[in-house]
């Protein structure tokens, strides 16, 4: 029986874990695991296997392993000698853990770590004045029109709209032939 609440309390505190970093849950805390789950543990003591469990936790998330680098890396965390190696309880517990919040925890990363507002959509055309209500046929040549959608998560979208003449589409397209080249050679450096 014993077995079974060392494994639950493990649980609980990976989950936990998760609650505070990926999930911002403010009214989750380090004395409150402690405290919940973990009553009779020194502080010292606690202290040391939650910063553990979080290091470990914050490994997986970042390499955002799947279930075979997650075994290989659990193994080699079980073989270290010394105080800093792993239990094969806790290798279960961290491998159970990660298997039903993979999905979760990758969503909150990427949540954090996006530019807000995000580019939701983009419409053009390409307009010719013709002549202006007087009947003067004095026209700028083509002009083309761009409207950005812009937005951040949960709110409405915000729409910007632009107007280039020929050379300044000109310029946007050297702009974005830079930025294709400089993607291109991060991609293929790697």
């Amino acid at each position: 029986m014993a077995d079974v609440e060392v494994a639950k309390s493990l649980s609980s505190l990976l989950n936990g874990i998760a609650q505070m970093v990926y999930y911002n849950k403010s009214d989750i805390t380090e004395d409150l695991l402690k405290n919940e789950l973990y009553p009779e543990m020194p502080q010292e003591e606690f202290k040391a296997l939650f910063e553990k469990m979080k290091g470990l936790i914050k490994s997986i998330a970042t390499a955002d392993m799947d279930h075979a680098q997650l075994e290989a890396f659990l193994t080699a965390q079980t073989k270290r000698h010394g105080g800093s190696g792993l239990s094969a309880e806790q290798a279960a517990a961290l491998s159970r853990f990660w298997k039903s919040q993979r999905v979760r925890v990758r969503e909150s990363l990427l949540a954090q770590h996006r530019w807000e507002p995000a580019l939701r959509g983009l419409s053009w055309r390409v307009d010719l004045q013709t002549g202006d209500s007087h009947g003067n046929a004095d026209h700028r040549g083509p002009v083309a029109l761009m409207e950005l959608e812009l937005g951040r998560a949960g709110q409405d979208s915000e729409f910007v709209c632009l107007e280039f003449d020929e050379t300044k589409v000109n310029q946007v397209l050297k702009k974005m032939a830079d930025i294709q080249e400089s993607i291109d050679r991060i991609v293929h450096r790697t």
